[in-house]
């Protein structure tokens, strides 16, 4: 193996250690470019060298020309990997510019925004007869009281673009039960100059109808490497990212997701969820992230290939030979689990026995490796300091 090209990862949050790691381990150079210095995922001994950029305040032609300096300045053509939905389009965005000093899949115009867009998703869906739920997209406040007068409750309140949800979680998604919830918590979360709310038809089940798919796709958009799985528990509980998650195989799943990307002509690595609904028999596709997703170690096969190796064997122009589906395989979040587990238990959803059930079969965590060490001491300080400031909150002064 040639493992001589090095990769750059866009890493703004607390993600890309996972990366670092994978491909380090493989004795790839990796570099980072991390939003916080302080970040627990820049602590990684996998990096090769991090930089800090203030994301949220350059404008987007600095990170290119910054980008466009380190590219060259490192050499080789590195692979460009960005982790999150801003950095993502911004590759997207700029993938003529960035392409004359980094590697990375070309995509065909827009589909990367059409993707990332909950509303220009549901729009392919129908196109391409992929089961999606039901979804109207208000555009004032109007909009909202008609839908109370006449709609099906309870229905999902969530935006349509996550960059929105990500800077403020009071805008992430909520269940509603009926028409005066829904207006209450539309004038909290909408910003009515700029709507991005949209109302999606509410599937009943718990975490574990929740099914996902993680694959790269070659320059012709055929699969050379796919595993499915399903959340057991999320962070926050009910409506956020896998805290706890199980590879499985699901067929329907895996063929529903290759044969849409496809038909759309993605290329790259692929991180899309999918509900059952018993109601109907149907998987309904709910969220798809055109990038690498913070799960992705939780889909690693009997041969050890994960996406970020996929990706980074095929376009150095070498062989990806993917194994069989571990079955059982599970991961965990170790700051987020502990957390939401209580939740469970509180709402008795989840008992004491079923708990220590549900932690054998974890072979990984996000953090927590033995030859990797420091990313883990890192989130583990931080939770404390955090549950210490939270309980002087709650004391309140002396």
């Amino acid at each position: 193996m040639n493992e001589s090209t090095p990769v750059v990862v866009l890493a703004p949050g607390y993600v890309g250690h996972g990366i670092a790691r994978s491909l380090g381990r493989w004795h790839v150079p990796v570099y980072g470019v991390h939003g916080d210095a302080r970040s627990p995922a820049a602590r990684s001994r996998y990096w090769r060298q991090n930089v800090i950029w203030q994301f949220d305040t350059a404008r987007p032609d600095q990170l290119l020309d910054y980008l466009m300096e380190l590219g060259r300045r490192i050499g080789g053509m590195p692979i460009l990997i960005p982790t999150d939905d801003t950095t993502c389009l911004f590759v997207a965005d700029h993938g003529a510019d960035l392409h004359e000093a980094f590697r990375f899949p070309s995509q065909p115009a827009g589909l990367v925004r059409a993707l990332s867009s909950k509303r220009e998703m549901y729009y392919l869906c129908k196109r391409y007869a992929v089961p999606t739920p039901e979804t109207v997209f208000p555009v004032s406040r109007a909009d909202v009281i008609a839908y109370g007068d006449t709609g099906a409750f309870p229905v999902m309140l969530k935006p349509i673009e996550n960059r929105a949800a990500q800077r403020d979680p009071s805008r992430r998604m909520v269940v509603v039960r009926d028409a005066r919830a829904l207006l209450e918590h539309y004038d909290v979360m909408e910003t009515p100059n700029d709507p991005n709310l949209m109302l999606q038809e509410y599937i009943p089940g718990g975490p574990d109808t929740v099914w996902m798919f993680n694959g790269y796709f070659d320059a012709d958009s055929r699969c050379l490497f796919g595993l499915t799985g399903k959340k057991i528990r999320q962070y926050p509980p009910y409506t956020g990212v896998t805290s706890l998650g199980i590879c499985l195989e699901n067929e329907t799943v895996e063929r529903t997701t290759t044969a849409f990307m496809q038909a759309v002509g993605f290329r790259g690595i692929l991180d899309i969820g999918y509900r059952y609904d018993a109601r109907t028999g149907d998987y309904k596709l709910l969220d798809v992230n055109p990038r690498i997703g913070s799960t992705f170690r939780l889909f690693v096969d009997s041969l050890g290939m994960d996406v970020a190796r996929a990706m980074y064997l095929d376009m150095t122009g070498q062989p990806v030979r993917a194994g069989r589906s571990r079955e059982g395989r599970k991961w965990v979040v170790e700051n987020f689990d502990p957390v939401s587990s209580v939740t469970y238990y509180r709402d008795r959803r989840l008992s004491a026995a079923e708990w220590i059930r549900s932690l054998r079969g974890i072979e990984e965590g996000s953090w927590l490796a033995l030859d990797d060490p420091a990313p883990f001491a890192a989130v583990a300080w931080r939770s404390v300091v955090t549950a210490l400031k939270h309980g002087r909150r709650r004391r309140g002064p002396a």
